[in-house]
């Protein structure tokens, strides 16, 4: 079966004001469909939090240290971190629930314009062939982007992903960007409720606060340097991390 939703996040930035995803007219959120082949979809809206600064919520300050030594990565642990992380925080052996995602695109909403696309190609292992494989293989981005991507105030982010036999409960993303250590926004979604044997499609809807022009430089000048991580958590515990990297001087 396959399910569609489409959700609106903050940034920790607190002039931002949250708005329902009802409101998005890029998308039709309007009860259930289907698609182009007859299949059912269901179309809702999700449930977002808003992301902060951990300092502003009273959340404990944690340390990557911390976090690898326990057996348990909760939201709370990763809110209180203050810098991206150099490693992973879980295993891709925790991800028991078989998510797998399988397209990616970032769209300016304003014009509509395609910013990145990528769709993970089909396996091509036969059946009882083994191979070895980088484990972390798949958990890493490198995005590269011209200097107007900065400027951009709302982006929306689609993601396509299947899901074992398994039913996912309290299924929630939190990604944290970075420039040289400096927190710069915070994002946090609920997917809620995924059927086991299901493929998922949402639309996240990133509204971003504004930068000063002499930020805008100093990323500009300094690929690579702007860095995120997306941490993916089943009923508040850490199954999924996955990091990227961002240029911003395509183009010059």
């Amino acid at each position: 079966m396959s399910y569609s939703c489409t959700s609106r996040g903050s940034s920790q930035d607190p002039s931002s004001i949250k708005k329902p995803a009802g409101n998005n007219p890029a998308r039709d959120t309007g009860g259930a469909g289907s698609t182009s082949n007859g299949s059912p979809t269901q179309t809702a809206a999700m449930k977002v939090k808003k992301g902060c600064n951990s300092a502003d919520v009273g959340v404990p300050v944690t340390t990557e240290e911390d976090l690898l030594a326990s057996a348990v990565v909760t939201p709370e642990d990763v809110l209180g971190l203050q810098k991206i992380t150099e490693n992973y925080l879980c295993s891709p052996s925790e991800n028991i629930y078989n998510i797998d995602f399988t397209r990616f695109k970032i769209r300016d909403m304003e014009t509509g314009t395609v910013l990145f696309e990528i769709t993970k190609p089909p396996s091509t292992d036969k059946a009882g062939e083994r191979r070895d494989i980088d484990p972390n293989a798949g958990r890493f981005v490198r995005y590269q982007f011209t200097p107007a991507f900065l400027r951009l105030r709302q982006v929306g982010a689609t993601v396509e992903f299947t899901v074992g036999d398994m039913p996912i409960d309290n299924f929630r993303m939190i990604e944290r960007h970075y420039f040289r250590e400096k927190l710069l926004k915070s994002f946090d979604f609920e997917f809620g409720f995924c059927m086991p044997s299901s493929k998922n499609t949402c639309e996240h809807i990133y509204e971003f606060p504004p930068l000063s022009e002499d930020s805008i430089r100093e990323m500009v000048l300094h690929p690579y340097e702007t860095q995120s991580d997306s941490f993916y958590f089943v009923d508040n515990k850490l199954v999924m991390h996955n990091k990227a990297d961002y240029s911003y001087n395509g183009g010059t």
